[in-house]
């Protein structure tokens, strides 16, 4: 699976793109933040506000319980200030 991270977190993170090979009890959006948090402090402070995120598998924003696969993008989102 190739996950990025847009904006402040991947500088939380440490990096912005990533290759991962999923564990078998990862099927969908959510346990795929629920793992990726337990990843170390980096990812757990980064995904601490996870219901402001927004995700998106292979091009269409999602809910949680899209399902997910080792071949899908995902990229999360997060919401922008600016002016």
């Amino acid at each position: 699976m190739n996950i990025k991270y847009f904006a402040w977190l991947g500088e939380k993170i440490g990096f912005t793109e990533e290759e991962v090979v999923l564990p078998p009890e990862v099927t969908d959006v959510g346990m795929l933040i629920n793992w990726l948090s337990t990843r170390g402090p980096n990812f757990e402070n980064a995904l601490e506000f996870v219901e402001v995120i927004k995700v998106v598998v292979n091009q269409t924003y999602v809910h949680n319980d899209q399902p997910v696969k080792n071949d899908d993008e995902v990229i999360f989102i997060p919401p922008i200030a600016g002016g």
